[in-house]
């Protein structure tokens, strides 16, 4: 199967670590130019690419920048993949998560999409162009210690339904990823969402990583390497299936099973 990207251009959000900065890795591989947003892109992030931005994507009018920091870069953009997200604390329930905090979760995990996709359209459609969204295994599996992000995260996969039917008639492919604990800084870093999740349960966070795919029932017993999301961005990128669209990819482990 023929994954070359050269050619393309592309731009990543949420690029610094974990999912996106896989991604990024991944895309350059294949030969894709790519812009990546990051509110503090590091090092790493900064040798992949020379079109990295430091930008907050969580506020109206960033990601928007990063659009049009694309565009005048590279000229146009190919494919777009919605990468920033993020599940903060508390973890406590329903009741404990103040309107601030659904605004907080809301506009970076749904709105960023959708502000980057609406600026990013135009150059879409004139190249006939693909977008990939990253939304969670949550989006169909409602957990009250993280209501929020599961919300959240099943809003984008509905949005990325109906963009797919809206523009998939004019030349743009739209399909979302679905993954479920992945092994990155989300879970392992420090002042993270695994480290305060690790802290509500008396575990620390090695602990908890260890114990999370057991706990969550996942037949691999593993949590999945963030290059296995970055590999399906590719195969969606590449144009290898056309007729995927408004698909979603689950990569979970063996964890929904069922649902």
């Amino acid at each position: 199967m023929n994954l070359d990207l050269t050619g393309t251009t592309a731009v990543v959000t949420g690029a610094s670590k974990g999912i996106g900065l896989a991604t990024v890795r991944a895309l350059v591989a294949q030969g894709a130019q790519v812009v990546a947003g990051a509110r503090t892109p590091g090092e790493e992030l900064r040798a992949l690419t020379p079109h990295a931005l430091a930008v907050d994507l969580a506020v109206a009018g960033g990601p928007e920048r990063l659009i049009e920091h694309a565009r005048a870069e590279l000229g146009g953009i190919d494919l777009l993949v919605n990468n920033v997200g993020g599940n903060p604390a508390p973890f406590g329930g329903f009741l404990s998560v103040s309107d601030e905090h659904w605004d907080h979760v809301l506009e970076l995990n749904l709105m960023s999409t959708v502000r980057a996709t609406r600026a990013a359209l135009p150059s879409l459609l004139e190249r006939g162009g693909a977008i990939v969204n990253i939304a969670s295994a949550n989006a169909r599996l409602a957990q009250p210690a993280v209501v929020a992000y599961a919300a959240a995260k099943a809003a984008l996969l509905n949005l990325g339904k109906a963009l797919a039917d809206e523009f998939g008639p004019r030349g743009v492919r739209v399909n979302t990823i679905s993954p479920g604990p992945v092994l990155t800084p989300l879970w392992t870093g420090a002042d993270s969402a695994g480290e305060a999740m690790a802290g509500q349960y008396g575990l620390t966070t090695a602990e908890l990583v260890e114990q999370i795919p057991q706990l969550a029932g996942m037949t691999t017993g593993a949590m999945a390497a963030p290059e296995e999301v970055a590999a399906l961005v590719l195969l969606l990128a590449s144009g290898a299936v056309p007729s995927m669209r408004g698909a979603e990819l689950v990569l979970d482990g063996g964890l929904l099973k069922a649902i």
